[in-house]
């Protein structure tokens, strides 16, 4: 009997989609994608109509093997990759690779799309196949040269005019710039002192708090009071005019409806990964893939997760009603199901959102049977995805205003949840709720206009605006959606890049551009505007989604860029200086030598110099002024620099004191200050060192074998010495979160074992 050859990208995907068909089809996995352009210059000619050169992936080289032999005894060959650009690139390389080794004469070739890995919708994508969207494969060609173009240009240039190792991206590159001038904004605010006056008032035993609202007469604005002694003034002259009272004046009150959230698309399942779960977007895609694929189940369990779409199929809005029907009551439930309409820019909508294959599958059915991060996504997804459907919260909205006499006002509002609708069952996170905003407001006992309440005291609250908050990974992924720039399914790889190239730095999950970010941003901001200009960004992204309706052709887009950008590419590597780019001059004279001073990019960090150097050697650290000039270096008696045997001294650096060489720059030998604390923990790599505890140039804590670099083993939580129960890995670590407090944790990477930590137990 002829084999039928299905290709799908996962292996975790071939034991599941096996069940559902009969023993003629043999399923196969390409482990991703199969080829990819040659990592060198040259790999896409401009001059060629943009022809690319691809070879294939070297660890996936075995795999298109086991393919191309299994088509040998086969007459169909289905391509059941991932139903999105990049799975249609991928089936298209299959079939080149295949073409080029004249497996594919005489061969049926069929394209086959599904949204769940569920029988039902692997059996009908079987029954209604497809040819492979070239429109989609040109796309996904037109992105990956672009973004080839960009870095293999823009990279190489970063390395001569800043330093080696650094690279530039075409959406990277806009994501940082709104990393740094978010940071600039932080820098440059100036906050300022405003106050709001309130009164404390009871009424029928029952407490609550007005504002001032209108003082003799002239509307309160934010900056209406904006000193204590102000305050004070005002404060005791109403308490004179009140007398211990103040009259209802005027009541209003409003029924309010809050509507439930859409179903998750990639980013706001992103969003709330983050708010909710404290998951990273990498963490969030990987758990969501994993439940897409149903690796612990054999089901796949959600529909596909990389998708723009808030459209629910009818048989799931059916089922989802009925649900809700029968655990919520149909008072729960909309007369009509709720139909959304996506707000993403350049939305890809071939899919549906984001969902549970069945919502009859409740998280109670699986909890224990999925890791804790799939298990605690899946719950989110569940309730997302049924809330929904379900009614609106209505809330009851009273806003009462009081007064000593007309001139004289304050307002109090409280509000009363009437229906909890989908509130019951989920409420959406947010970023970031300014100080004193709350979600709900308590509400107000009952009052009528003309009654007199009790007047307990007038005071005022001290208050400063704040600058806006750093980026988390929700608000960075909302603003680059809400901008239209990249695609929400490579936001996760974009956010990854800037902490791996040290561009940025999370600290307390927020995003904080470091010095080299900061360099490399403006200089891209300034010789290359318009290729991080984030309209420009998007306007790309918009033709891309064109080429993939097949209202654009691909080269003559590639062209348009490529014409404008390597122009002036050629410009700025032959007429800008590395010293233009690292240094910027000051408007400052050196104390030392009347030179002027510059800001420049070191080793260490950004810090303030004199042009004179080498003559003159003043420095300071970026934010210091010159009364606090760095400390003379004080030499290390009886010690020399172990690599060209000069002194060594105590110096300070931006990240504060530590052991260097007097001969800097000619040697650049450092080391810290304070020696890293032995712990005495044997490293479980290499066998030979132990844990030392360190500082990171950021000041954070980490623990690495002392045999670095021969032995690069490092963590970041703190060791036990006690071996993995589950693996039997050397050592636990100690892991400790505001939410779930002191937990013992198996550092090894597919192992999960989680233990709570006992106060008292030993660390050693």
């Amino acid at each position: 009997m002829s084999k039928n050859i299905v290709i799908v990208e996962s292996p975790a995907k071939t034991r599941t989609i096996q069940k559902y068909l009969d023993s003629t089809f043999q399923i196969l996995a390409s482990y991703g994608h199969v080829r990819d352009l040659l990592p060198k210059s040259g790999s896409v000619k401009p001059e060629s109509d943009f022809a690319m050169n691809y070879q294939v992936i070297e660890k996936n080289k075995k795999h298109v093997h086991t393919i191309s032999q299994a088509l040998k005894k086969a007459d169909h060959l289905y391509l059941a990759t991932d139903p999105d650009r990049e799975g249609e690139a991928i089936a298209w390389h299959i079939c080149e690779i295949l073409k080029e080794e004249k497996r594919l004469n005489r061969k049926k070739i069929s394209r086959v799309v599904f949204n769940q890995i569920t029988k039902k919708a692997v059996q009908e994508a079987f029954l209604h196949p497809r040819e492979i969207s070239m429109d989609l494969v040109n796309a996904q060609q037109a992105r990956r040269a672009l973004d080839y173009l960009v870095g293999f240009n823009l990279s190489p240039l970063l390395w001569k005019k800043i330093r080696r190792g650094l690279s530039a991206g075409r959406v990277q590159s806009p994501a940082l710039r709104l990393i740094v001038e978010r940071e600039a904004e932080i820098t440059q605010f100036k906050s300022q002192e405003y106050w709001t006056i309130e009164a404390d008032l009871e009424s029928h035993h029952q407490p609550f708090i007005a504002k001032l609202i209108r003082y003799e007469d002239n509307k309160v604005e934010q900056f209406t009071f904006t000193h204590t002694e102000q305050v004070t003034a005002v404060r005791e002259k109403l308490s004179q005019l009140a007398s211990g009272k103040l009259t209802v004046a005027d009541i209003v009150k409003k029924e309010r409806l809050r509507h439930p959230p859409m179903p998750f698309i990639t980013s706001t399942l992103q969003q709330e990964g983050s708010r909710k779960l404290g998951l990273t977007a990498r963490q969030t895609m990987r758990s969501a893939q994993s439940l897409y694929e149903g690796i612990d189940i054999g089901e796949g369990l959600i529909t596909y997760m990389r998708t723009d779409s808030v459209v629910l199929a009818e048989e799931a809005l059916q089922e989802i009603r009925s649900y809700i029907g029968a655990q919520y009551g149909d008072k729960n439930l909309p007369h009509e199901p709720r139909k959304y309409k996506t707000t993403a820019k350049n939305a890809q909508e071939a899919h549906e959102a984001i969902r549970p294959t069945s919502i009859l599958r409740t998280p109670e059915m699986l909890q224990g049977k999925l890791p804790r991060d799939e298990w605690k996504l899946y719950d989110l997804i569940w309730k997302r995805t049924v809330a929904s459907q379900m009614i609106s919260a209505v809330f009851d909205v009273v806003t009462v205003e009081l007064e000593i006499d007309a001139s004289n006002r304050w307002r109090a509002q409280g509000r009363t949840l009437v229906v909890p609708g989908y509130l019951s069952l989920y409420q959406e996170g947010q970023d970031d709720l300014k100080k004193g905003e709350e979600e709900e407001k308590a509400p107000l006992p009952v009052l009528a206009i003309g009654q007199t309440v009790l007047l307990h005291e007038i005071r005022g609250e001290q208050h400063f605006t704040e600058p806006p908050p750093r980026y988390t990974e929700a608000s960075l992924v909302k603003t680059l959606e809400e901008y239209g720039i990249g695609r929400p399914s490579t936001y996760a790889s974009i956010l990854s890049t800037l902490i791996q190239r040290e561009y940025a730095r999370l600290d307390k999950k927020r995003f904080i551009p470091t010095d080299v970010g900061i360099v490399v941003n403006q200089f891209l901001t300034q010789f290359f505007p318009r290729y991080v200009d984030y309209h420009f960004t998007a306007e790309l992204e918009d033709e891309l989604d064109a080429i993939a309706r097949g209202e654009k052709t691909w080269q003559p887009v590639l062209k348009a860029f490529w014409d404008d950008f390597k122009p002036l590419v050629n410009k700025i590597e032959t007429t800008v200086s590395k010293k233009e780019v690292t240094s910027q001059l000051l408007d400052e004279a050196c104390p030392k030598c009347g030179k002027p001073l510059s800001l420049r990019l070191g080793r260490l960090g950004r810090f303030i110099g004199c042009t004179g150097y080498p003559d003159c050697t003043y420095t300071r650290n970026l934010g210091e002024d010159e009364s606090t000039e760095k400390v003379t270096p004080e030499v290390i008696a009886g010690r020399t620099c172990p690599k060209c045997e000069g002194a060594l001294q105590i110096k300070m650096g931006r990240y504060g004191k530590f052991i260097g060489c007097s001969q800097y720059p000619k040697c650049k030998y450092i080391e810290p200050l304070v020696k890293p604390e032995d712990l005495g923990i044997p490293c479980p790599v290499c066998r030979e060192g132990t844990f030392l505890k360190r500082k990171s140039r950021y000041g954070k804590l980490f623990y690495s074998c002392s045999r670095y670099p021969d032995c690069k083993y490092a963590l970041w939580n703190e060791p036990l010495k006690e071996p993995c129960p589950q693996c039997e890995w050397p050592n636990l670590t100690l892991k400790i979160t505001k939410r779930r407090g002191k937990e013992k944790v198996c550092p090894k990477e597919g192992c999960g074992f989680i233990a709570p930590y006992e106060e008292g137990e030993a660390r050693e």
